[in-house]
């Protein structure tokens, strides 16, 4: 497997969470390909733990549907169809603009600036070609929409969804600034819809910015 030699373990955490997070990094920006065979030996030494970790990350793995487990115990990264673009980004489509309709409703002076510096920091993200760290601002983004829509259900299903639309997510953010930049622009537009309490403008820009990318990254794979 093409995994880094320089890896640096993170600090307060445990062994069997520094290495889910860790394939599970790998499995998103593709150093761990759809397909690939995954060698426990292999990734025990690269991360400096056990197997055991590494079987307990497999585990969790598989539960999120980024590796699968075949006959003879063999774990594979699972394939990402094409087809799943659309099911998965109209799905989040739907969550978002249900969240962004309902934070529009309450959303206080303090939250709407956190929002402006987390889209601040997606734009640099953007701007320094940083994929990876754009892909969290932007998650940070939405997550806090979906907090302040006081919906659990949205923010659970939302959990559920975005673990697999991060991997089409990066692919994306890995484009040029150009194709990458409308991103920005919109999440200004739906801040200002929040500001403004307009709750239906607010759900119908979020739409947008689900509905944009996931045409665009069809287009693109």
């Amino acid at each position: 497997m093409p995994v880094p030699k320089n890896y640096i373990s993170p600090v307060r955490m445990s062994a069997k969470e520094r290495a889910f997070s860790q394939i599970q990094r790998w499995i998103i920006d593709g150093t761990l390909q759809p397909g690939e065979k995954l060698l426990d030996a292999e990734l025990a030494e690269t991360l400096g733990v056990s197997r055991t970790p590494i079987r307990e990350a497999f585990q969790l793995l598989e539960v999120q549907g980024l590796v699968s487990t075949h006959p003879g115990k063999e774990t594979k990264v699972t394939a990402i169809e094409k087809e799943d673009i659309f099911k998965m980004y109209s799905t989040m489509a739907a969550l978002q603009s249900l969240a962004a309709e309902a934070t529009a409703q309450t959303i206080a002076h303090e939250q709407i600036e956190q929002l402006r510096t987390i889209n601040d920091e997606f734009a640099n993200a953007i701007k320094n070609n940083q994929a990876y760290h754009a892909m969290e601002a932007d998650e940070q983004f939405h997550n806090l929409i979906v907090e302040l829509s006081d919906n659990p259900y949205i923010a659970s299903f939302s959990a559920s969804l975005q673990i697999h639309i991060r991997r089409f997510k990066y692919v994306f953010l890995k484009q040029s600034i150009t194709a990458t930049q409308a991103s920005v622009e919109e999440h200004e537009a739906i801040i200002l819809a929040l500001d403004l309490k307009d709750s239906k403008h607010a759900e119908e820009l979020m739409k947008q910015n689900f509905i944009r990318p996931m045409k665009e990254l069809y287009e693109l794979l």
